[in-house]
């Protein structure tokens, strides 16, 4: 039975409204993403080399048109054009262009391996390092909002790497060599170059810059609009169930308007800037062509081949200016996306101080514990000494709660001053209403979350000095909502223990009752199991879920309503199995079915996060107090 005390995230679909300012360090952002080049700098160093080459091909190959005109000027006055100047100029503007076009296809085809490399890495990391998380963490965050932080954000930041880099140097190297040529040329017009050069830069401060906050809060409304539509298809049968369409259609409609909104504000001031560049491009070609025909005539540049390539120079100036800010849009929305990435990967990682570790051990002749390699069917905890010491506890299954407080928020406390104990092969079932405190003993038990007050002793050990892998690894688990991975039947029950055998893993699921229905599967344990198990029914996911924890074969189960989605029938059949599973461990169980606990050796009564009752079952009955009421009807679970 879940709880509602946990904090959950604010706005529709848990994506909540974003903020729209733009990243709080850029340059610290640059430097990562340059740290995650590092692999490969060789290549951009070569890349960088080709660019350059590219964009001086693109210059040198212009002025070459000087050469050109100048050798076809005597046309002019009816005389014999200079021919072998004309081919040979001809001839080598075909080849520097040529050299361009090869070193543009070679970089580009590099950066395409270069930005799937990076973000090869990205996502390993992401993902390796979202394993580290507490449970808080997913608690708090939507799926559909993390998810686009794997897809939407890095596909931006690819496009970014691959394409509009390497044309952002590009374009610079182009400029710079353009300007260059432009001095040479004639500098009375390089300097109406440069006024007009001003106004290009104003324009695009002014729009660039409200263009970038405008991508930087589109980015982030993609991710809210994820998360929102993850939640919808998650809970589609409960949308339908309820008659809430068009409820989720409102909230819909409010995420989607505002993607709407910010999109539209983001591509507006995108689309208008280049053709605002591009006019500004022309009307500078045109006062360039007038003022070199009016230098021309008044003798201040010497020839019309001069006029020529200064005119195409002026077009390749313009031009390499606007692509620039057309680049600045991925630039902006890229950071953007790098800053969410390396918000999830600079969340703190669950920190696991413990030192006490689980080993096989066995008996030696003087009857004590010890250490061994193989697998005896005997562990023990290896507890390590400030002395150099080490001593071995015998895994048995002993928990023990003393004074526990625990609050997920501060402003809301949840377990309050809880202690309680369950013996080696005991059986321990919770009983409460909904948020009184059942499923969050269990977490702490797994250290999915640590307690601040109070302690929690396994064998007579602190749990926070018994490293969280070693622990998990003593405990199974069946959870109310069960989940199933994409792969066969027989892999979804090795999970639970991933050297189980075959052989193993069919005696889990005969344990469980789970053979029945499997051996009538199409394809039996090989049967291929997708989209968290569709195809079979919730019950039958709830039974691989128990065959699953048999496999583990665990000292200490947790059942946290391991039989609310079987049936009747199926469930005395489940419980028959789960006896012979519990028998010799220490089990909790959370059960909403007040029949399913009679034989539990002690059922606490929780309340408001306190222990009001405790007892057996014949013990409560007869005490006539809440256990009662709950059991007899006189009182319902909410």
């Amino acid at each position: 039975m879940a709880e509602n005390n946990r904090p959950v995230p604010k706005g529709p679909g848990g994506g909540g409204r974003r903020s729209t300012a733009k990243p709080k360090n850029p340059v610290r952002i640059i430097a990562r993403l340059l740290s995650y080049l590092g692999p490969w700098k060789w290549m951009l160093l070569l890349v960088f080399v080709l660019v350059l080459v590219s964009a001086l091909a693109n210059v040198f190959g212009t002025y070459m048109l000087k050469s050109i005109i100048n050798s076809l000027e005597p046309l002019v006055g009816g005389k014999d054009p200079d021919l072998s100047s004309f081919f040979a100029s001809l001839a080598l503007m075909g080849g520097v262009y040529l050299v361009g076009v090869v070193a543009t296809y070679t970089y580009n085809r590099m950066m395409i391996h270069i930005s799937t490399g990076v973000m090869h890495r990205l996502r390993t990391d992401m993902f390796n390092h979202m394993q580290s998380l507490k449970l808080s963490f997913f608690d708090s965050h939507p799926h559909g909002e993390l998810m686009s932080r794997y897809t939407n954000d890095t596909d931006t930041l690819r496009e970014m790497i691959s394409h509009g880099l390497p044309n952002f140097i590009s374009s610079l190297a182009t400029v710079g060599g353009v300007f260059i040529m432009m001095c040479v040329l004639s500098w009375q017009l390089t300097l109406l170059v440069l006024l007009m050069l001003a106004v290009m830069f104003w324009v695009l401060k002014v729009v660039g810059g409200r263009s970038a906050k405008s991508f930087m809060e589109q980015q982030k409304c993609i991710g809210s609009l994820t998360g929102y539509i993850e939640e919808m298809i998650d809970g589609q049968k409960v949308v339908k169930a309820f008659c809430r369409e068009e409820k989720a259609l409102e909230g819909f409609s409010e995420v989607n308007e505002n993607m709407r909104v910010v999109s539209t504000r983001a591509n507006t001031y995108a689309n208008i800037l280049m053709p605002i560049m591009g006019n500004l491009g022309y009307t500078h070609y045109a006062l360039t062509a007038m003022a070199g025909g009016l230098f021309f005539l008044q003798g201040w540049i010497a020839d019309l081949g001069t006029i020529a390539a200064f005119l195409q120079y002026t077009r390749n100036f313009s031009n390499p200016i606007t692509q620039m800010s057309q680049q600045m849009n991925s630039v902006f929305a890229a950071l953007a996306g790098a800053e969410r990435i390396f918000d999830l990967l600079d969340q703190e990682s669950e920190v696991d101080d413990g030192y006490v570790t689980l080993v096989n051990a066995k008996v030696d002749e003087a009857g004590d514990l010890v250490e061994c390699a193989a697998h005896t069917g005997i562990w023990a905890w290896k507890h390590p000494h400030s002395d150099g010491t080490v001593t071995y506890t015998r895994l048995c299954g002993d928990v023990r709660f003393e004074n526990v407080d625990f609050s997920y928020v501060p402003e809301k406390q949840v377990l309050k001053d809880v202690s309680l104990y369950a013996k080696p092969g005991q059986k321990i079932a919770f009983v409460g209403s909904t948020g009184a405190g059942k499923t969050t003993i269990t977490n702490l038990i797994n250290r999915f979350y640590d307690v601040p007050d109070g302690k929690i002793r396994y064998d007579g050990i602190n749990i926070n000095k018994i490293k969280k892998a070693d622990l998990r690894r003593s405990l199974g688990m069946v959870l109310q909502d069960t989940h199933l991975f994409t792969g066969t039947v027989m892999d979804n029950i090795r999970y639970g223990r991933l050297d189980a055998t075959d052989e193993e893993c069919i005696a889990a699921a005969r344990l469980s009752g789970a053979d029945t229905f499997i051996r009538h599967l199409a394809h039996g344990y090989e049967t291929e199991l997708t989209g968290d198990g569709e195809g079979i029914s919730q019950g039958q996911r709830q039974l691989l879920a128990i065959a699953r924890a048999a496999v583990a074969n665990p000292p200490v189960l947790i059942l946290d309503e391991a039989t609310s989605s079987i049936d009747t029938r199926t469930e005395a059949l489940v419980e028959r199995g789960m006896d012979s599973l519990m028998r010799g461990r220490t089990v909790f169980v959370i059960a909403h079915r007040l029949s399913t606990v009679r034989n539990a050796n002690a059922i606490m009564v929780l309340e408001q996060g306190e222990i009001i009752e405790r007892g057996t079952h014949d013990e409560l009955i007869a005490k006539k107090g809440k256990y009662y009421q709950l059991y007899t009807g006189m009182f319902e679970l909410d």
